[in-house]
């Protein structure tokens, strides 16, 4: 039986990310009265702790509960509308919170960019969290949320200029300054390990389509070898979060019914600029395998105030009409994608969830279909992040 006293709960509040949402969450909503939110860990003296050093409101609770405890996480569970947690590698720490918050009806937002994991998770819960009415959004981080809805917001203007929707779009990250999380790497390397393990894991990754539950299949634009796109005058190179985002645009599409069409493609890259130069760039960055090895960010380890403060990045969606018009729209963020930006998105769409989505039945749902225009509108506002048609 639900008990909530908060809308959301920040499980994971001591590690790297989860202190960013905290102290992104205390300096937005400093007063009760305009959010009701607590801190949880599995260490109480680290919860004070964290919560003294970012000078946290008072009247936010603490809450202690291990990622294996399922009884201490279903009292932290049933105590709020939305679980906020940033405890990855998600496959290694994340089923039994996922576990909990489907049977209580509890709704749930992540940074996931471990697609197998999403796969085994839908398959085995989806049912059940239609029948407790929990509402499950993955990848609500910069995995995949300004790349889903670039797609969305794309998509939307095409089809109230032209009537029709594009069937190709390209994503281009055009610039991008900031470090990718020591989180990202371990889940990386915990998805890698599993699908050399598993040869049935390593098809789920091999799939654009193995989040769509789709038996729509369209050939897909690899994106995985650099070459010298003509129409944008740039080199581009394969870009390692492609992986993710392209499989939860794919879900989007056919959880909106095929809002883009059973037809659509969709390819994700970097753009590294003209000429040789541009050229050497896209092939240092297909090489580049340092995120994956043992030299990469350690979990808990990240960037200073200042780098993430310095940091930005800038996407670019562009496709051809069948009317032989091209249309472009951009997503831009001012902060380091990793963290900064991050911890903003995952905050707001927690927020969202708990208070703005009385319409979603319980299941699986992107961050487009989930919460479309509405986070947004909630990005713009308060998360420093830019949605812009281009021509």
């Amino acid at each position: 039986m639900s008990t909530q006293i908060f809308d959301v709960i920040v499980y994971g509040a001591t590690g790297f990310t989860g202190k960013l949402v905290a102290e992104y969450l205390n300096k937005q909503y400093p007063e009760a009265s305009d959010l009701t939110w607590a801190m949880a860990g599995r260490n109480l003296e680290k919860l004070q702790a964290v919560k003294h050093e970012l000078n946290i409101a008072e009247h936010v609770e603490l809450l202690v509960a291990d990622s294996a405890d399922e009884e201490a996480l279903n009292s932290v569970v049933t105590q709020c509308k939305v679980i906020l947690t940033t405890v990855g590698p998600y496959q290694l720490y994340g089923e039994t919170l996922l576990k909990t918050c489907v049977e209580n009806g509890t709704g749930y937002v992540d940074l996931c960019g471990e697609p197998a994991w999403m796969h085994q998770m839908i398959e085995r819960y989806q049912q059940k969290a239609i029948s407790t009415g929990a509402k499950i959004v993955f990848s609500c981080g910069f995995d995949s949320i300004p790349f889903d809805l670039g797609i969305y917001y794309l998509q939307q203007h095409v089809k109230k200029e032209s009537g029709e929707v594009l069937e190709y779009i390209k994503g281009r990250v055009r610039k991008m300054q900031g470090t990718f999380s020591g989180g990202t790497a371990a889940s990386l390397k915990a998805t890698l390990k599993a699908a050399y393990a598993d040869k049935k894991i390593m098809e789920v990754l091999r799939s654009p389509y193995c989040l769509a539950d789709s038996k729509v299949s369209v050939e897909q634009p690899n994106g995985d070898k650099p070459y010298y796109d003509e129409a944008l005058g740039s080199w581009a190179a394969p870009f390692i979060m492609a992986a993710i985002n392209t499989k939860n645009v794919h879900r989007s599409n056919m959880l909106s019914n095929y809002a883009y069409g059973q037809n659509f493609k969709y390819d994700e890259m970097l753009l590294t600029g003209p000429g040789e130069k541009g050229e050497a760039m896209a092939n240092h960055v297909a090489n580049d395998k340092s995120l994956g090895s043992d030299d990469g960010p350690k979990p808990g380890e990240g960037p200073s105030k200042e780098e993430r403060e310095n940091g930005f990045y800038d996407i670019l969606f562009i496709g051809e009409h069948s009317n032989g018009n091209i249309y472009a729209a951009s997503v831009s963020g001012d902060k380091d994608p990793g963290y900064g930006s991050t911890s903003k998105m995952i905050a707001q769409s927690a927020i969202c969830l708990a208070n703005e989505t009385d319409e979603l039945t319980g299941g699986f749902y992107t961050p487009a279909v989930a919460f479309g225009d509405k986070i947004i509108a909630r990005l713009e506002a308060h998360a420093g992040i830019k949605f812009s048609i281009e021509s």
